[in-house]
């Protein structure tokens, strides 16, 4: 008797279609690959051709360069080699989709990076039965609960009023959290310029063309002191405490990340404000989905497998670790 997903080959590198030939997210050039969402971990460029939302690919064109591109948007479904493939949103970032495989009366979604909050600048995440569920397993430990996304944005504001002489430097990764604390901001009722580090502007740019609320942007790069003080910065992570900082008014630094839950982090990083604001699903959302969606299996990458693997076991659901490689963490 075949096994279930038998169909389906995962490597360290990627997860081969076979029916398809093809690959889902795979970290090296391949001829076909079917990719979930823009951030670097997934979207490597350097394909023969790349199946993908048109966000996806204009997100690849904007890092790697023209993609050669076959777009599929929501809802949509296509046919290679014996497979039906369809693209459901993942509520992760800007075009972030779960791949939907049907083969043999057997359906099998590769979620890619996904999470359950509501998200200005994403379609919501959507639910899809099937057989075998590959799930993420970034936050996949009982201590990661992320708290109201509103009250880390109050936070935020809460900080700016009350030291109007300084300015506060959040950072955050350049697709898809930067562009959430910026829409999370205007959401909150902040109409302020907001400064940004240049190597932000691009992708700020590709998401307001996309439809993406964001308002005022203003480089941050040349400004006085004076005009930045009492506004909200951003910056990549990696900027928070080099040279660059050091021109600002007295900054507050802030990082919005769901690791900003373990204080040791946060100090490392010198962050004196953590924003607890992730583009993952936190423990919770990760067992609760599973509830929801109820597969014969479930799969599970990039993250804390173990812990998932167990509380899956407790509750007879059957689940196995994939082990990929290189899933890193630029989209905390």
């Amino acid at each position: 008797m075949a096994r279930l997903g038998d169909w389906l080959e995962p490597h360290p590198h990627g997860i081969y279609v076979r029916p398809a030939d093809a690959w889902v997210d795979p970290s090296r050039p391949e001829a076909r690959a079917l990719v979930t969402h823009g951030h670097a971990d997934h979207a490597r460029g350097g394909h023969g051709e790349v199946w993908a939302t048109p966000e996806t690919l204009a997100i690849m064109a904007a890092r790697y360069g023209e993609q050669t591109g076959r777009p599929v948007g929501y809802g949509e479904s296509v046919r290679l080699g014996e497979v039906d493939v369809g693209f459901v949103p993942a509520g992760h970032v800007l075009g972030s989709a779960q791949i939907v495989l049907d083969f043999r009366g057997e359906r099998i979604v590769v979620s890619g990076d996904y999470k359950r909050r509501p998200d200005p600048t994403c379609a919501p995440f959507e639910p899809v039965g099937c057989d075998v569920f590959v799930t993420e397993a970034t936050f996949a430990l009982p201590v990661f609960r992320h708290p109201e996304t509103g009250d880390e944005i109050d936070k935020l504001i809460a900080a700016l009023h009350a030291n109007p002489d300084r300015c506060v430097l959040v950072g955050a990764y350049a697709l898809g959290k930067a562009q959430r604390v910026i829409a999370e901001l205007r959401a909150r009722g902040h109409e302020a310029p907001i400064y940004i580090h240049g190597a932000l502007a691009r992708l700020c740019e590709l998401y307001a063309d996309h439809g993406v609320r964001l308002g005022e942007l203003l480089p941050a790069t040349g400004a006085a002191k004076k005009d930045v003080a009492g506004h909200v910065v951003l910056c990549p992570p990696g900027a928070l405490n080099d040279r660059w900082s050091r021109r600002l008014p007295d900054p507050i630094t802030a990082m919005a990340s769901g690791w900003m839950r373990i204080r040791q982090r946060a100090r490392q990083k010198n962050v004196e404000l953590p924003l607890i604001l992730s583009d993952h699903a936190d423990w919770d959302e990760l067992c609760d989905t599973l509830l929801e969606l109820s597969p014969r299996e479930v799969w599970v990458t990039h993250g804390r497998e173990e812990a998932l693997v167990h509380w899956c076991a407790m509750r007879q659901m059957k689940a196995k670790p994939l082990h990929l490689a290189g899933f890193e963490d630029e989209d905390d």
